[in-house]
């Protein structure tokens, strides 16, 4: 059924809310309206528009009523206050509402264009096509139908193209313009970006493991295949290396060279494989490692942090879940294997791992051979401790095969699925604040709701690009797709920060150790000190009289003894702080010195019961030594009971011999007469 519906050329809500609160002045910072804003409004419009801007980005307030004497304080949060539990959505439209009534040509001069409003029909099945200004130019880009495959395809590639570059869209996922030889489809490929250019290597495509090396070039979007030379396989030894097809590896760029980590082959070895390209010359090699390799996996997850390599989980070459950790160090090509404290998470493959701060590994969702996970852990790699926070936010649903790649302190999560369809979603988690929220969602089998595709950061103009490849959802893909996210997902982070969950506060403290009061009381002292220079300016500039001259000069002395008296309670807090502090230092010494001896008790404990585990395996030797030798008395017996029946025999048979030759004919025959008989 066709209806009618009132559709513009413009932006669609949310870009359209964000463009407002860019046109209006908000830098995304909680603590206050800036000049920009107080200038273009007056202070009751000022305050609604802070208000509805945050509680469309950040939601209900929930921060404690400020204890600071500024009047401007007191009242943005009162009027946030006010919304209650507003929808984010409708508080978008009140934001943009107002503005358009307080500056009705807001949108022409933010675009440079006029947006007519017009009436179009409205069909499930038809396509929806905005017109996207770009100077004098105007290219159409259609969203296509989930049934056809693809996201969004370009009416003219040359202008969509220049638009990947100038023309700004926002959380939506595009089709770039390919020329090219694409690559064959596949999933469980691998994928990494080395200068402006993103290489794809393997990956399975109907059960056959793959070894071609493709190359798309971010600055023409253009494929291309690297015909790789065969290397060496280490510094020591230079004999030529047969590089094997695999799929469910990683690929990670680390210097000029591509290191393929693990992953299934057709003949695996015993232990994982570090494979590396050069980009420069073009050659694979095999990297020689020291200490004890992991048994080879695939559908693991490496994390480079620093220059060393975090490895989890996965699945071994029988099929049996894995869920240890191991790390190697590439500047020494060392492994090593870590048994962290607390409760790891459980045996699996394919999920996603990120880390933040270069300190806290996150592993997020996979799936084991019965279910998909959609749980979060952090592992402290300093204090190699293993926890479990509460998540926050749009919470996403379990999920295996997924990609994820960060930006900034956000952990962007594309793909992936369960035993039943894709994940369509493509969201978001602010790994400081651990909230989660949708950036966008796909409909039917589309590459992005598949199982084994990769996503990469890449970088257009200076600005970073999600690019997604490949994947599985019934059938094989090598479709290229481009999302460039939007800034309102650092806003959100910076302003979330402003009060976060108790359940993830350990993490947040974590990543934020200290705080500098005595700078924060500084800046706050400097600031009014300007306020008072201002205020002064404003008086002297303003007064005509001497009269007036005195009274002002009241109303700043009336200021400063109010802030000498503020200071000297601010000090005053500020000696709490500072004791405060110190209290809790000593309380992490005595903890780190709890921690140091209960480690030596398990390193103790460990060491029993390895000597315990040790003379178990001896007393198992002498049972089963124990078990032959009964085996051989069993046996024995038997032999025994069978001679016994033998010689039983035996006497029965001579006894009846002894029988017959009695009597007469006994006698005839010479033997001896039977006892008891006459003559």
């Amino acid at each position: 059924m066709t209806t009618m519906a009132r559709t513009s050329t413009g932006l669609a809500y949310p870009d359209r809310f964000y463009a407002a609160a860019s046109f209006a002045g908000f830098d995304g910072s909680p603590n206050s309206v800036n000049k920009d804003i107080a200038s273009k409004f007056s202070n009751e419009v000022a305050l609604i528009l802070y208000a509805l801007y945050q509680q469309a980005t950040v939601g209900p307030c929930n921060v404690p009523k400020p204890s600071s004497w500024s009047p401007v304080e007191q009242g943005k949060w009162k009027s946030w206050q006010e919304l209650g539990n507003m929808a984010s959505t409708e508080a978008m439209r009140l934001f943009v509402k107002i503005l358009e009534e307080e500056d009705p040509g807001w949108y022409s001069r933010a675009s440079n264009s006029v947006e007519p409003v017009r009436d179009v029909p409205k069909n499930n099945n038809s396509n929806v096509e905005p017109v996207i200004e770009n100077g004098n130019s105007i290219a159409e880009t259609k969203t296509i139908s989930a049934e056809n495959g693809s996201l969004m395809e370009a009416q003219d590639k040359d202008v969509v193209s220049e638009g990947l570059r100038s023309v700004v869209i926002y959380d939506q996922w595009v089709s770039p313009p390919i020329t090219g030889q694409c690559p064959k489809a596949r999933y469980e490929h691998g994928t990494a970006v080395v200068q402006d250019k993103m290489y794809i290597y393997g990956g399975n495509h109907n059960g056959r493991y793959l070894s071609d090396l493709h190359v798309l070039d971010l600055r023409s979007w253009t494929w291309s295949k690297v015909e790789a030379n065969i290397g060496s396989k280490s510094v020591e030894l230079s004999s030529p290396v047969n590089i094997a097809p695999c799929a469910g590896h990683s690929l990670i760029p680390w210097e000029n060279k591509l290191l393929s980590i693990a992953g299934h082959t057709k003949d695996s070895s015993e232990t994982i494989q570090v494979k590396a390209f050069d980009t420069q010359t073009g050659t694979w090699s095999i990297w020689k490692t020291y200490g004890k390799a992991p048994v080879s996996r695939g559908g693991q997850s490496v994390t480079l942090v620093g220059s060393t390599l975090v490895i989890f989980g996965g699945q071994d070459a029988n099929r049996m879940l894995l869920n240890d950790l191991h790390i190697l160090d590439l500047e020494t090509m060392t492994w090593d294997e870590f048994d962290a404290v607390g409760v790891p998470p459980s045996p699996r493959s394919d999920h996603a791992a990120a880390v933040h701060a270069e300190r806290y590994l996150l592993i997020f969702g996979g799936g084991s051979h019965a279910t998909c996970f959609n749980d979060l852990h952090v592992l402290d790699l300093q204090a190699m401790e293993w926890s479990r926070p509460t998540q926050q936010g749009e919470i996403p649903t379990p999920r295996a095969g997924h990609a994820g790649v960060t930006v900034g302190e956000n952990w962007f999560i594309v793909g992936g699925g369960d035993n039943q369809s894709g994940a369509s979603e493509t969201v978001v988690l602010n790994m400081s604040t651990l909230v989660w929220s949708v950036v966008t969602s796909v409909e039917g089998r589309v590459p992005l709701a598949s199982e084994g595709l990769s996503l990469v950061v890449g970088s257009i103009d200076g600005e970073d690009i999600l690019i997604s490849f490949g994947g599985y959802n019934g059938r094989y893909n090598n479709e290229v797709n481009v999302l460039n996210p939007s800034h309102k997902s650092t806003l959100q982070s910076k302003i979330m920060e402003a009060h976060v969950p108790d359940s993830v506060s350990a993490v947040h403290i974590a990543t934020n150790p200290t705080r500098d009061l005595e700078s924060e009381l500084e800046v706050g002292q400097e600031e009014k000190i300007r306020e008072i220079g201002k205020i002064r300016e404003i008086i002297m500039d303003n007064t005509d009289s001497e009269p007036m001259k005195s009274k002002g000069e009241e109303t700043i002395e009336c200021i400063i003894a109010t802030l000498k008296a503020e200071k000297e309670e601010l000090e005053s807090s500020l000696n709490k702080e500072k004791l405060q502090a110190l209290q809790l230092k000593e309380e992490l010494t005595e903890t780190e010195t709890r921690n140091t001896d209960l480690y030596k008790e398990l390193q103790s404990v460990r060491g029993q019961l390895a000597a315990e585990q040790s003379r178990c395996f001896k007393l198992e030797v002498d049972v089963a030594e124990l078990r032959q030798k009964l085996q051989t008395l069993e046996t024995l017996k038997k032999e025994l009971e069978l001679l016994q029946r033998q010689k039983a025999a035996s006497e029965q048979a001579l006894t009846a011999k002894q029988r017959q030759g009695s009597g007469v004919w006994g006698w005839l025959a010479g033997g001896p007469p039977q006892n008891g008989l006459d003559a």
